[in-house]
Parts: C-alpha cells; sequence; structure tokens
C-alpha cells in the first residue's frame, strides 16, 4: 500500500471474519470503519478498535446507501472495501424462509457498495474490493441452495468488476472460506451433521487466516492479482 493511511468500509464486523479483519487492519495503521445489526456489541468493538461504526440491518432495501452516507461524514474517499457480512439458512428449497433476506444481503448489498465505491477509486487510480464468498458457492451444499446460489453469484460479479477497473489500479477478489471457526460456521456444521473428518485438514479455519491473506490481497505486491477466486478451506475442495 501507500505510504499514506488507507480508509477501509467492512462490513459484518461484530464478530468473526469481519471482526478479526477489522483488529489485523486497525494493528497495520488502516482507518476503519464497521458496521453490524447488534448495536451494543458493535459499539463496544468500536470503542476497543477506536473507530467509527453504524448500526444496521443489511437486509433492509436502503440500507446500503444508509451505511454509505454514513461513511462519507467520517471519510471523504474510499480505498478498501470489504464485502463481508452474510445470511446463511439451513432448510430444504421448499421450506425456505428468508430468500429475500438472504439475497439482499449476500448480494444486494456488495453489487450496491461497490457501485458507490468505485467512483472514488477510479478517480484516484487505486482501489482493494475483496468478497467474502463460500466454498458453499463453489461446491454447493444441499439444503443451503439460496446461500449457495448467493454466494456463487458473487464470482462472476467479482470477474466482473475485477475487468471493468483494471485499467484504475483497482483490484477485486473473491475469498471462499470453508467451515471457519466462528459462531456461524460452528453452527452450520452442527446444522448440517457434517463431519470434520471430512476435511482433509481435520480443522475449522481460523479467522486470523482469512484476515492476513485479505491484509496481502490488498499490498502493492498483490497488484497483479485480480478477479479470482480463492478457496481458503483446509483442503476440503480438493476432493477425496
Amino acid at each position: 500500500m501507500d505510504k499514506h493511511k488507507k480508509n477501509a468500509l467492512i462490513t459484518g464486523s461484530t464478530r468473526g471474519i469481519g471482526l478479526k479483519i477489522a483488529q489485523i487492519f486497525k494493528e497495520n495503521g488502516i482507518n476503519i470503519f464497521i458496521t453490524g445489526r447488534d448495536e451494543k456489541k458493535l459499539k463496544k468493538e468500536a470503542q476497543n478498535l477506536k473507530c467509527n461504526y453504524l448500526a444496521c440491518d443489511l437486509s433492509l432495501a436502503n440500507a446500503p446507501q444508509k451505511l454509505f452516507d454514513e461513511y462519507k461524514k467520517y471519510f471523504n474517499t474510499i480505498d478498501i472495501l470489504i464485502n463481508n457480512a452474510g445470511l446463511y439458512e439451513y432448510n430444504p428449497i421448499e421450506k425456505a424462509n428468508n430468500i429475500q433476506q438472504i439475497l439482499n444481503v449476500n448480494i444486494k448489498t456488495p453489487f450496491e457498495l461497490t457501485k458507490f465505491a468505485i467512483p472514488y477509486m477510479k478517480k484516484q487510480k487505486w482501489g482493494r474490493i475483496i468478497n467474502i464468498g463460500s466454498i458453499s458457492g463453489i461446491m454447493g451444499e444441499a439444503n443451503a441452495s439460496i446461500y449457495s446460489g448467493s454466494k456463487s453469484a458473487l464470482i462472476g460479479f467479482t470477474k466482473a468488476i475485477a475487468l471493468e477497473t483494471a485499467q484504475y489500479n483497482i483490484t477485486a477478489n473473491l475469498i471462499n472460506p470453508g467451515w471457519v471457526k466462528t459462531d456461524m460456521g460452528i453452527d452450520s456444521i452442527e446444522e448440517s451433521d457434517f463431519p470434520i473428518e471430512l476435511i482433509p485438514q481435520k480443522r475449522f479455519v481460523e479467522t486470523y487466516e482469512i484476515a492476513k491473506l485479505i491484509l496481502y490481497l490488498i499490498s502493492n505486491d498483490a497488484k497483479g492479482i485480480t478477479g479470482q477466486s480463492i478457496n481458503l478451506c483446509a483442503g476440503l475442495t480438493c476432493g477425496i
């Protein structure tokens, strides 16, 4: 990255992957703005990180615009956008209950926040967009079809954005975590009865692994990496 401090917006920052990204960014001198639904926890983490924040529900139609407007009150540009927030539901398709909410958070929000951020990145001829997908978007996951479909959509979106913005020194990449050691990851593996022994490394991915991969991808050392879909899954997508 350049010598001056970069400004980053991170969605889904109150726990798990998003919180670890925020912590590692802060440790590396990046200005951060965080968001999540749990206002009490968000305020606590913002105080710990000494950063600005907005509590909002990204499943609501106007939430991405509201979030970006609030972000702009504190920063006059955006250098790094981390689309991390996600909703998961484990149900057969005929019993799916939260289709619109999942699509709003998992697809619509990344699309809209990217749309808002790109003009600033083009103007300064520098930007980094990281979308957090899932191995379920690569492999498919029975009884999580809406989640799988929404995460799969991020693959094409990331490639398209990378092509559109390549000449402006902007990169866009997608990370597809496997089972991650977070509340959501543990809950989902319990709901699906997926035996951890089937993961080749026989372990959960740690949140710091994802955060440190992102730290590299946003660096100038990684400026040639764009439009890529990177699986960080302890070998799960390799086959059996």
